[in-house]
């Protein structure tokens, strides 16, 4: 990372924590620095930004989130913000002929990165996550030895309601709770509910 990431690095931290709190609490799951999919619910623009700025130093240094291309290179600062200070792994939401959606995160996953993913793939507006798509266990599927880490987003859509220009200052928290584990023989059905149920429950921690 360059001196101007970096340095744009703090500051963004500085401003999300001034903003925010962005406070962690770890339930049944420690911060360690191990390979792993952080999978959260999703309203906002900013939840990537939150959890990214919940993380201990360690920790978000190996740890990519996962973002729309449409969105995050539609601006120049945009881009550069996400690829020179997050890192991030760009996916597109749409499909596109017979490119796998999933390879960048495959690739990301192969070089021992971390991930944060939001397996609704899209923002949702009701308290309850959507239905979560097939992505999470065909990455769980394939990659057994990655730790799978429920987490819920508290408050982050008060941050910027709709219809406002600048963020208002909302305490918020990311709970990060204890991993959920692929059963050999569990089907995707019944796998995508269970992590889906762990992300709630946590809504009440």
């Amino acid at each position: 990372m360059s001196w101007r990431a970096s340095l744009a690095g703090m500051v963004l931290l500085g401003i999300v924590r001034l903003l925010t709190g962005a406070q962690a609490r770890w339930h049944g799951c420690p911060p360690k620095a191990e390979q792993r999919i952080y999978f959260a619910n999703h309203q906002s623009h900013a939840d990537l930004v939150l959890i990214w700025a919940a993380l201990p130093r360690s920790l978000r240094s190996i740890t990519r989130p996962i973002a729309a291309r449409d969105y995050w290179t539609a601006s120049r600062f945009r881009q550069w913000i996400t690829t020179a200070v997050f890192n991030a792994v760009y996916v597109e939401r749409e499909r596109k002929g017979e490119e796998d959606p999933l390879q960048p995160l495959i690739d990301a996953l192969s070089s021992g990165d971390s991930l944060i993913l939001f397996p609704e793939g899209t923002r949702g507006f009701d308290e309850d996550p959507q239905a979560f798509k097939s992505g999470l266990y065909n990455l769980a599927r394939r990659f057994p030895d990655v730790v799978l880490v429920p987490t819920w987003i508290h408050n982050v859509q008060r941050v910027m309601p709709k219809g406002e220009v600048m963020p208002v200052p909302v305490l918020c928290s990311v709970t990060f709770g204890e991993p959920v584990v692929l059963g050999p023989q569990e089907e995707r059905t019944e796998f995508l509910q269970r992590a889906r149920a762990a992300v709630i429950a946590l809504r009440e921690v």
